[in-house]
């Protein structure tokens, strides 16, 4: 028996799809990577967060919520004197953006940070100015006048009234949280930004990376 004719006349039609359809595969599995869940099902999906604004920004224009429709963004109320927790969670968010952006250049570039001051007495827009260029990618930083704050942190659920006296000053008391909001402005999800400088920036990658689209 002539196994190299055999071997050369043989069909090769199934083999050829079955290497067409495994390739083809891995090709699919490579290029999209996990399935991302529905938009519907997001864990703040429907929630009444949100809504516009007229702030300050750090060359003294008045900022709106508007003005960033069309980008996903990432909202947090804080205040630039706090000693430990803002300074901290605007890092994690900031390490958690960057990590997402080497991995996803083109939908990072996408995402909007906003930092809202919850003190507007102290924070002029220089200092928040200041305060939100420390970070990357370029934040956002908005303060405004006690009506105007009180008002936007009303309409984004966010808790906030002065604290104790320390020497120098005062703290604020003020809900924590980054978080996630549609092109449209709708909420999306809670970033981990409270897992800390360990872990906290893959989480967030993490979170943007499900979400971001």
């Amino acid at each position: 028996m002539n196994r190299r004719a055999m071997s050369k006349n043989a069909p090769r039609r199934p083999y050829f799809a079955l290497a067409l359809s495994l390739l083809l595969a891995a090709c699919g599995s490579g290029a999209s990577g996990p399935a991302q869940p529905d938009l519907s099902t997001a864990p703040l999906a429907g929630a009444r967060i949100g809504g516009d604004f007229a702030l300050t920004g750090s060359q003294g224009q008045t900022v709106r919520w508007s003005d960033f429709k069309g980008k996903w963004r990432v909202v947090y109320f804080g205040y630039t004197w706090c000693p430990d927790a803002c300074p901290m969670d605007m890092t994690v968010l900031s390490q958690g953006l960057q990590k997402y952006a080497e991995k996803n250049p083109a939908l990072a570039a996408k995402i909007q940070p906003i930092f809202i001051t919850i003190d507007p007495e102290r924070d002029t827009k220089e200092r928040v100015g200041e305060f939100a260029a420390a970070f990357k990618p370029p934040v956002v930083g908005l303060t405004g006048t006690r009506e105007q704050i009180d008002a936007a942190a009303k309409a984004f659920a966010v808790y906030h009234a002065k604290g104790a006296n320390v020497p120098g000053g005062y703290l604020m008391d003020h809900s924590r949280g980054a978080n996630l909001f549609d092109p449209d402005g709708k909420p999306v999800a809670i970033l981990p930004i409270d897992q800390g400088l360990k872990d906290g920036p893959e989480a967030v990658s993490a979170e943007l990376q499900k979400w971001v689209r």
